[in-house]
C-alpha cells in the first residue's frame, strides 16, 4: 500500500492545533510499537540508501580530500 504522504500532511494541517498535536502523539506511538529502537527503515529510507550505494558503486562521489572546508 502506497502512503500519500501530502495527504496525511493536508489532513493533519486541516485539524485544530490542540488536535494536531494528539494526532502525533499517536502517530509517535504507533511508530514505537513498530520500531521501538528506531532501527528499522522506511520504504524512503531504504529506496534512498540502495541509490547511494548504487551512485557510490558508479563512482558518483566526492572524497573529503576534494572539498575544501574554508570556504563558506
Amino acid at each position: 500500500m502506497e502512503i500519500d504522504s501530502e495527504l496525511i500532511i493536508d489532513l493533519l494541517e486541516a485539524l485544530p492545533e490542540d488536535k494536531q498535536k494528539l494526532a502525533i502523539e499517536y502517530i509517535y506511538t504507533l511508530v514505537r510499537e513498530w520500531d521501538p529502537d528506531f532501527t528499522k527503515l522506511t520504504p524512503r529510507e531504504q529506496k534512498s540508501i540502495d541509490e547511494a550505494r548504487e551512485e557510490m558503486k558508479n563512482g558518483e562521489y566526492v572524497r573529503l580530500e576534494d572539498i575544501d572546508w574554508d570556504t563558506e
